[in-house]
């Protein structure tokens, strides 16, 4: 993990990051005449990140003009996280343990953007590697008047829970199975205080949870249904926020296996959701956030042994709806429509699921944004845009008219588990409104979930989406 430090004067002989603009004098900033010569050089051609290396230690100029030129203060933020990557690049590849970012222009919010950006891009998953190359950087020191150490202890328990959310995604199935999957966030709990229950294979069969114990039935590996909740003394919602992630840990198609070539390689990511809540809760509580909030996380795998359910079954939820399956593949929505039915016991304020559930979502707008959809209110749907501008996980909202509920009528039960061809991300979102009756948006992350490639902060792999999302909404929360 990085260390996140104050400090009031540069360090001689750590790399130094300026955040500066154009205008900057250069020679008051430490800077010799030459060095200062070469960045107004560097800038009349139109350079905004400089490198230079001085003779005891590495320096780097960031040139805020250009962020300034961005369209939005939520465009700025990510230009500058952006350049903290490059920065997290450059230290690493030098060797470095420890940067200084010295903010020369008085802009807390400008130099915490670059700090979250170097941070989130430091992090590595080495767990199976025999010859671990660690990145060196290991602090970061802000030299800035406006910068409060609340908003480092802050950034330390999102980039820690961003962290943890990464690594329970990358895990294989082969170590992170349902029962394991619930013995982590009991160990998220236990270090954050969060509370943390976990309800056994006996437990969810006495709750009549079809829809979860229906697609475990191929599987070896009991599932598990896990309640986190924070409910700090003075909580300011009088009713709670509940999040229900999906928690499938490997996803084979079941019966209806997968037929793409190579789909089966990343579907050990079908619990990110899961992952975005347990880590979401994580960094509330240990934030200390005076908001009332209740995670549901039912947990299992999905494959096509023992004896897996089959198209043509007719599952009895735990709401007592009834659901025709025509495809074991659309598994996720069955356990979440459980978990769905079962927040209505808390009388929540509000609803959000989080789940890598349609590759049509991730087909429609790509790894660029998370698709949305639901009956949340419309100031509660702009205060959720605002929360994912503000971090960068855009949210692009789905139509949700009545039409598309006809898609998913059956002959045979209340409703069937698929729509057919078309607006499958859409019709996935009917599906589930079929469990609600209060304030609810679905979040399909299937796209920017896991990368195949570099992502800048994100990574390769898991990215951790959803987590900076969530705390940033409940912060706003608690200042409105």
């Amino acid at each position: 993990m990085i260390k996140f430090e104050l400090i009031r004067k540069p360090l001689s002989d750590a790399p130094l990051y300026l955040l500066a603009a154009k205008k900057t004098n250069w020679l008051q900033a430490g800077l010799s005449k030459k060095e200062a010569d070469y960045i107004t050089a560097k800038i009349k051609d139109n350079e905004s990140f400089i490198v230079i290396n001085q003779l005891n230690r590495l320096g780097c100029i960031q040139i805020t003009d250009e962020a300034n030129k961005k369209k939005s203060a939520y465009e700025r933020a990510e230009h500058l996280r952006n350049s903290g990557h490059k920065l997290c690049v450059i230290i690493n590849a030098h060797k470095y343990n420890s940067v200084v970012l010295h903010d020369l222009l008085d802009n807390a919010t400008d130099v915490l953007a670059v700090a979250e950006g170097c941070a989130l891009s430091n992090y590595q998953f080495l767990k199976y590697k025999s010859k671990k190359e660690k990145n060196t950087l290991s602090h970061i020191k802000i030299d800035s008047r406006k910068v409060t150490q609340k908003n480092l202890d802050t950034l330390n328990s999102l980039t820690d829970a961003v962290y943890k959310a990464r690594d329970m995604v990358n895990e294989p199935q082969s170590y992170l199975n349902a029962v394991t999957f619930a013995a982590e966030m009991k160990a998220m709990g236990k270090k954050s205080g969060l509370k943390v229950e976990v309800l056994s294979k006996k437990q969810i069969e006495s709750l009549k949870m079809g829809g979860l114990l229906a697609v475990n039935k191929g599987s070896q590996t009991p599932p598990t249904f896990t309640i986190l909740e924070w409910k700090p003394k003075k909580h300011s919602n009088k009713k709670p926020l509940v999040l229900v992630g999906k928690g499938v840990v490997y996803d084979t198609g079941g019966l209806s296996l997968k037929p793409t070539p190579n789909s089966m390689d990343t579907m050990k990511c079908d619990m990110a959701g899961g992952a975005a809540v347990a880590a979401g809760m994580y960094a509330i509580a240990k934030a200390q956030l005076p908001y009332h909030v209740i995670g549901l996380v039912p947990a299992t795998d999905n494959r096509p042994g023992e004896n897996a359910y089959t198209p043509g079954d007719v599952i009895h939820m735990y709401d007592g709806q009834t659901v025709e399956v025509l495809n074991t593949d659309a598994e996720g929505r069955m356990l979440l429509a459980d978990a769905l039915a079962y927040a209505k016991k808390y009388k929540p304020e509000l609803v959000l699921d989080f789940a890598t559930l349609t590759g049509a979502a991730a087909a429609a707008i790509g790894p660029y944004g998370i698709v949305c959809m639901g009956t949340a209110e419309e100031k509660q749907k702009q205060q959720l845009k605002l929360a994912g501008n503000h971090v960068y996980e855009r949210l692009v909202e789905f139509p949700f008219w009545d039409e598309y509920a006809k898609l998913i009528k059956s002959d045979l039960a209340d409703m069937k588990n698929i729509g057919g061809p078309i607006a499958g991300a859409i019709t996935a979102g009917k599906f589930l409104e079929k469990f609600t009756d209060y304030n609810w948006m679905h979040f399909d992350i299937a796209g920017p979930a896991y990368t195949s490639s570099a992502d800048s902060y994100r990574g390769k792999n898991a990215t951790g989406v959803g987590v900076r999302l969530l705390f940033e909404f409940v912060s706003n929360l608690c200042r409105y």
